[in-house]
C-alpha cells in the first residue's frame, strides 16, 4: 500500500514551523482489501456503513481493546481500585463487540490504574501473571488478539526482566504503558533505563492515561476520567518531547490514546514552547510538529468530527489508529462515529481502521 500524503502546509503565526491548511491529504494509492469491501456498504451519501454482514470477514484492528486478568481483578478488590465495568470484563464480551463492529484482531491491555496502586513485589507479580494470561488468549483465538504487554515501571529491574520475558518468551506485540506513575511521566530520568531498552527494541509502546496524583478529587462534580485523563496524555507527551526522549529514543515507535489527549487544541503551545522555554530547543532540532508527526494516536472515545478535526488538521492520516476503549465503548459506536464525522475520505479511514496498524504489527497481516 502507498502511504498518505501529508496534508498541505502553511506558514504558522506564531513561530517559523509549518502547520496543515487542510486535513484532506491525496486518495491515491489506498485501495480496499478484499475483508474491506465485503464488510462496508454503502449509505447516503457515499460513506461506508458500520454494521458487519454473516458473510462479512471482519477487518478491524482495535488497538485499544481492554482485559481484566483474574489475578489483576482480585487484586483490585483486595487493594480497593478499579470497579464496575473493569471487573466484570470477559473473554465473551469482548468478541461480542468486536463481531458486531467488524473487528478482526483486538491488542489487549490492562486499563488505568494498572499497577500504580501496588508495591514492587505485588506489581512484578501482577505483570508477569497479566501478561501470560493475555498470552494464552492470543495463543487461544488465533488472530484475534493481540497483546500490549503491562510493565512494572517504576521498577527498572522489574520492568527489564518482563520485557525480556514478554517480547522474547510471550512473543508479545508491544509494551503497554500508563502516562504517568505516581506524579512521574514518561520522560523522567527515573525511566531511562527502560526507554534505553525499549528503544534498542525498536519497541511498539501503547499508552494509556491515569489520573496523576496530584490531581484526583480536585472537583466534586468530576470522574478523572473526564478532564484528567486527556490532560496527562498531553502532559506525558509533551514530557517524552521536551526531555529529549523522542529524538534521543527514535526507534521507539508510540501510540498515545485518545486523539492525543488535548494537544491538538494546544498546538500553538507545543510549537511555541522552544522560544518561551529556550532549554528545550535542542530538544526539537526540526521543530514541535517534527516529533509530534512520528507518533500514533488512537480513536477511542474522540471518533467524533470535533476530536477528528482537531487531529487531523496536525498529524497525517496515516498516524491515526482505530481505537475503542472497550468495555467503556463499543466498537460499533467508533465505526459510525468516523463515518458520521466526515472528515477523512473512506480510503483514509480504511487506513486508520487497518492499514496503519499493519505497518506496526505486520503479523496481523496473515
Amino acid at each position: 500500500m502507498t502511504e498518505m500524503r501529508a496534508p498541505a502546509l502553511r506558514g504558522c503565526f506564531c513561530c517559523d514551523q509549518d502547520i496543515p491548511s487542510s486535513s484532506a491529504p491525496s486518495r491515491r494509492g489506498f485501495m480496499l482489501g478484499a475483508g474491506a469491501l465485503a464488510l462496508a456498504t454503502a449509505t447516503g451519501g457515499g460513506r461506508a456503513v458500520a454494521q458487519a454482514t454473516p458473510e462479512a470477514k471482519p477487518f478491524r484492528i482495535d488497538v485499544h481493546h481492554h482485559l481484566s486478568p483474574p489475578s489483576y481483578i482480585t487484586a483490585s478488590k483486595d487493594l480497593g481500585f478499579g470497579e464496575g465495568l473493569m471487573r466484570s470484563w470477559t473473554i465473551e464480551k469482548s468478541l461480542d463487540d468486536m463481531d458486531k463492529a467488524g473487528t478482526a484482531t483486538a491488542m489487549l491491555s490492562v486499563t488505568t490504574p494498572g499497577i500504580n496502586p501496588v508495591k514492587t513485589d505485588v506489581a512484578r507479580r501482577l505483570c508477569r501473571e497479566s501478561n501470560e494470561y493475555a498470552a494464552k488468549l492470543v495463543a487461544d483465538y488465533p488472530g484475534r488478539f493481540g497483546n500490549f504487554a503491562m510493565l512494572p515501571l517504576r521498577d527498572a529491574e522489574g520492568s527489564l526482566r518482563e520485557i525480556e520475558h514478554a517480547l522474547d518468551t510471550l512473543k508479545a506485540d508491544g509494551i503497554a504503558l500508563m502516562t504517568s506513575y505516581n506524579d512521574k511521566w514518561l520522560g523522567d530520568p527515573l525511566f531511562l533505563p527502560v526507554m534505553e531498552e525499549l528503544n534498542r527494541r525498536k519497541a511498539l509502546v501503547y499508552t494509556h492515561p491515569t489520573a496523576a496524583n496530584c490531581c484526583v478529587n480536585l472537583v466534586s462534580t468530576q470522574q478523572p476520567v473526564m478532564i484528567e485523563f486527556g490532560t496527562d496524555t498531553t502532559r506525558t507527551i509533551a514530557d517524552i518531547v521536551f526531555s529529549g526522549n523522542a529524538q534521543k529514543f527514535r526507534d521507539i515507535r508510540w501510540i498515545f490514546s485518545h486523539a492525543g489527549g488535548t494537544m491538538p487544541f494546544l498546538i500553538e503551545r507545543f510549537v511555541r514552547n522552544p522560544l518561551l522555554e529556550p532549554k528545550t530547543k535542542p530538544t526539537v532540532p526540526d521543530g514541535t510538529l517534527a516529533e509530534l508527526r512520528r507518533f500514533y494516536y488512537d480513536t477511542a472515545q474522540t471518533s467524533n468530527k470535533s476530536a477528528m478535526s482537531a487531529l487531523a488538521a496536525i498529524i497525517p492520516p496515516s498516524q491515526i489508529v482505530f481505537g475503542t476503549d472497550f468495555p467503556y465503548r463499543n466498537g460499533i459506536d467508533h465505526v459510525k462515529g468516523l463515518r458520521e464525522a466526515d472528515v477523512f475520505t473512506d480510503e483514509q479511514i480504511a487506513s486508520i481502521e487497518r492499514g496503519n496498524a499493519l505497518k506496526l504489527i505486520p503479523r496481523l497481516a496473515s
